[in-house]
């Protein structure tokens, strides 16, 4: 038996139209797939937030330029430590509440549940940093070309086995 997954669920009228669209115009193509060669339990991991977290002592993200062009999006991205909680970081995302995020940071960034997994055995232990980005970003090559690289050489250097995406 197969299930069908809804990813709309969420969204409607032109906006599902114009997702489905630009989807549409893009050619599938195969999911790069690395298996591990190690047990996630001996595994380093870090996260990935798209929702625009960052420390409240860094720089926000850029909400003026999104309020200026709505089809502009912050190509940057912030380091958030394991250690970071509600009261150190701050949400720069316009297409979210972050009040949520202010009361509990693991709907955002579950840096808490990583460390859950950690104790409970099922990863080796999370990652000395973890990162942020603006999900919504509909010109990503800037991201794509500066940012992506420079996170990819961070986790090189704190020998991250593993990166996942939070998806806001």
């Amino acid at each position: 038996m197969s299930k069908t997954v809804d990813s709309f669920r969420l969204v409607s009228g032109i906006t599902r139209r114009t997702i489905e669209t630009w989807i549409n115009m893009e050619a599938p193509r195969p999911i790069p797939w690395t298996p591990l060669d190690k047990p996630l339990s001996e595994c380093t991991v870090a996260l990935l937030s798209s929702g625009g977290v960052a420390m409240r002592d860094d720089k926000p993200f850029d909400q003026e330029g999104e309020r200026r062009n709505p089809w502009w999006g912050d190509p940057s991205f912030r380091v958030v430590p394991k250690s970071a909680t509600e009261k150190d970081v701050e949400v720069y995302y316009l297409h979210l509440n972050p009040a949520y995020a202010r009361q509990d940071l693991n709907c955002i960034l579950p840096l808490r549940r990583l460390e859950a997994m950690e104790v409970q055995g099922e990863i080796g232990r999370p990652a000395a940093s973890h990162y942020s980005i603006m999900g919504y970003l509909l010109q990503p090559e800037a991201m794509l070309r500066e940012s992506i690289p420079a996170i990819i050489r961070r986790l090189e250097e704190e020998r991250v086995d593993i990166m996942v995406l939070v998806p806001s």
